[in-house]
Formats: C-alpha cells, sequence, structure tokens
C-alpha cells in the first residue's frame, strides 16, 4: 500500500470509526464497576490479567474494603489472598493500597478527576488514568492503548512503531492525531472489542473483518504480529 498522507490517514480512521459504530455500538468497559474507586482497582488489577477473572474477585473485595479508607487500612495479606487469582497479587495489592493511601491524604477520598492527578497516584500509568477519565469521567483527554489497541493500530496502520514494539505513548500520539477528540473513548473501547472477537493476536479472522476493505493487513496480519 502506497505510503499515506496524514490526511488521508485521518480520512481512512474516519471510514474505520464509522464501521466500528455500526459493529459495536455499545462497545465499553468490561469491567463491572459501580464507582470511580471500583473502576480504579478494577482496572490495576486487570494488568495481565483477564477481565473475566477481575470480575470474579471484585465483588468479594469490595464488599470487604468498600472504601480507599477501607482498602489502605487492610492487611496487605488479605488482599493479597482476595486478588491472588489475578496474578502479580502482591505488586497489585501495593499499587492498591499506595493509590487508596494518596486519594485519602491528598484528594479527600475520591479518586481525582484530572490526568495530571491521576497519574500520579501509584500503579497509574497514562492507560489506566484514560479508563478512568473515559469512562467514568466521560472526558477525552487521551485514548486507552492496551495490548489489542496497540495491535489493531499496526495492523490498520493507524500507527507505525516496527514489528512487536510496544510503544504505547508513541501509538496514543498517533491516535490522537488522526482520531477526532470526541471519538477517543468509543475507539479504545471498540478496538479492544474487536481485537478480542475478530482480529485475535494469533489467528486473526480477515475473512469475517468488516474493517477488512479498510485494513492494509487484511489476509497477512498475523504474519506481521506472530
Amino acid at each position: 500500500m502506497p505510503t499515506e498522507t496524514t490526511a488521508e490517514r485521518r480520512k481512512r480512521a474516519r471510514k474505520i470509526i464509522a464501521v466500528l459504530h455500526r459493529q459495536y455500538p455499545d462497545a465499553d468497559c468490561a469491567l463491572h464497576y459501580r464507582s470511580a474507586l471500583e473502576l480504579l482497582v478494577a482496572t490495576i488489577l486487570s494488568a495481565q490479567s483477564t477481565d473475566e477473572t477481575v470480575n470474579k474477585v471484585t465483588p468479594a473485595l469490595f464488599a470487604r474494603f468498600p472504601t480507599a479508607r477501607d482498602l489502605v487500612a487492610a492487611d496487605p495479606a488479605d488482599l493479597e489472598e482476595v486478588v491472588h487469582s489475578t496474578g502479580f497479587f502482591r505488586q497489585k495489592t501495593r499499587s492498591i493500597q499506595g493509590a487508596c493511601r494518596k486519594i485519602v491524604d491528598e484528594f479527600r477520598g475520591q479518586v481525582p478527576d484530572t490526568m495530571d492527578a491521576l497519574v500520579t497516584l501509584p500503579g497509574v500509568a497514562r492507560k489506566t488514568a484514560n479508563v478512568l477519565l473515559g469512562t467514568w469521567f466521560h472526558k477525552n483527554e487521551g485514548i486507552v492503548v492496551d495490548t489489542h489497541v496497540g495491535r489493531l493500530a499496526e495492523r490498520l496502520r493507524l500507527t507505525w512503531t516496527g514489528k512487536n514494539s510496544k510503544d504505547a505513548v508513541k501509538i496514543e500520539k498517533d491516535l490522537m492525531t488522526i482520531i477526532p477528540r470526541p471519538e477517543w473513548t468509543f475507539v479504545g473501547h471498540a478496538l479492544i472489542w474487536h481485537g478480542r472477537r475478530v482480529c485475535t493476536a494469533r489467528k486473526p479472522d480477515c475473512d469475517g473483518c468488516p474493517l477488512a476493505r479498510l485494513c492494509p493487513s487484511a489476509g497477512k496480519a498475523g504474519e506481521r504480529t506472530a
């Protein structure tokens, strides 16, 4: 495929977004939550885990420790026991308690609603902050770039960082350049859904993909991310 200009890539991105809206009109975060705190904790737990596993863990977790203060006061061993199945449970427990301690001490017990404040919380980088801002606070300050979004952005040639690159910051910056800001939250969720259901890492269903006509990698996507 000939090298695209930014304007051409932006035009193709708009067509991709239109297809995603038709295909996934209800695309949203798959984690279960009832508050900003619950979404924050669930997102921390989702690292290197599945949403399904996290959703099995969080009801018991929040029943025992419903507030940030409760999570700070908890015995780390008790938290580790509850979140053990999500993997990396010791680090996740430290991150959860560290974030909650800062929320209690510096933000009056409330999860902050700005990127600058969120990324000061232990265990919170741009991806987690974008989940909170877009999903709970309905603020389009960035685009969630997880493994699915990164993979699809490469395959769709909405970014190009090199084979097997994991430069999420560059990918996010590239996407923000060509995707209209009002679509940032939706696109993140929709690409995650598409990456799980159609454009999987090992066996993308290019024949059944509604984006195939807009995708330079159609028919050879598996080769580029193997």
